[in-house]
């Protein structure tokens, strides 16, 4: 099946943007396109974490999460988020159904092990409860979807042991654009895109090669939580997946634009 997979960031879902997205969602569905949501919940989980008193660290734009903040994972993502986010859709006239990495094994996972990365020195990171997706239940995605329904993921993913996982959000839209082989990813945050300057707005590059991306990671342009989310859309870009775009702060009627038009919006990422 030939999917649009659309990722929200959580500074989205309760951002006054949200209603513009949902209808947006809404209106490619009623366009014939076929929609899978992945959602996160960053900003949302360091907020309930700072009112429990539980220390947020985050190293190379990843958060290390142990078991109080798994705990706080579950309840903000797989929880809260995912039922506004629900709710916005079904406001805009579209069918969500909200589900988890632990719903049939919508997201199978596995622990994630000690791993270099970007940005966080030479030494290899144990990020804890952190999963990464080792498959998808694609039958009952497909039955969602070839009914008429929007699937709706939180990123968290689950094993069949029983474990949960904390997964970035940005990776699990990844690898089910790429095991479902979505024509397209969209990638929306608070920002229009990837910047040349983070405090202009107008500075967004429309369009990046794999190349123009690493001389920018290296220096210093791109950064932060941007660089994970660049070179794993890359990676996605490798195995199949035909255009990635970065986006945000969208008008009614831009996401279906980006879609069709790539760049025009947002940035794409393409290989060369």
């Amino acid at each position: 099946m030939k999917l649009v997979v659309i990722k929200l960031g959580g500074e989205v879902v309760h951002s006054e943007a949200m209603p513009i997205i949902a209808a947006d969602i809404a209106s490619l569905q009623t366009k014939g396109e076929r929609i899978v949501v992945v959602h996160g919940g960053g900003p949302q989980a360091t907020a309930l974490q700072k009112q429990l008193g539980i220390e947020s660290k985050i190293v190379g734009g990843r958060r290390i999460t142990d078991e109080a903040t798994l705990d706080v994972m579950k309840m903000v993502v797989a929880g809260r988020i995912n039922v506004d986010l629900c709710c916005a859709l079904v406001g805009a006239g579209a069918k969500p159904v909200g589900l988890h990495g632990a719903s049939s094994l919508a997201i199978e996972a596995t622990k994630r092990s000690p791993k270099v990365v970007a940005g966080a020195g030479p030494n290899p990171i144990d990020f804890g409860h952190v999963g990464d997706v080792k498959s998808l239940n694609a039958e009952l995605l497909s039955l969602l979807v070839e009914n008429g329904f929007i699937p709706v993921l939180a990123c968290l993913g689950a094993d069949r042991n029983g474990s949960v996982y904390n997964i970035n959000a940005d990776t699990v839209a990844n690898r089910v654009s790429v095991l479902l082989r979505a024509k397209s990813l969209v990638l929306l945050s608070d920002v229009p895109g990837v910047l040349r300057d983070v405090s202009d707005p107008s500075s967004r590059i429309p369009r990046l090669t794999r190349a123009d991306a690493r001389v920018q990671i290296e220096q210093g342009v791109i950064t932060k939580g941007m660089i994970p989310k660049v070179e794993e859309a890359f990676a996605a870009l490798a195995e199949g997946v035909t255009q990635i775009h970065i986006a945000g702060r969208l008008s009614r009627g831009d996401l279906a634009r980006e879609v069709s038009d790539p760049g025009s919006v947002g940035t794409v990422l393409v290989e060369t």
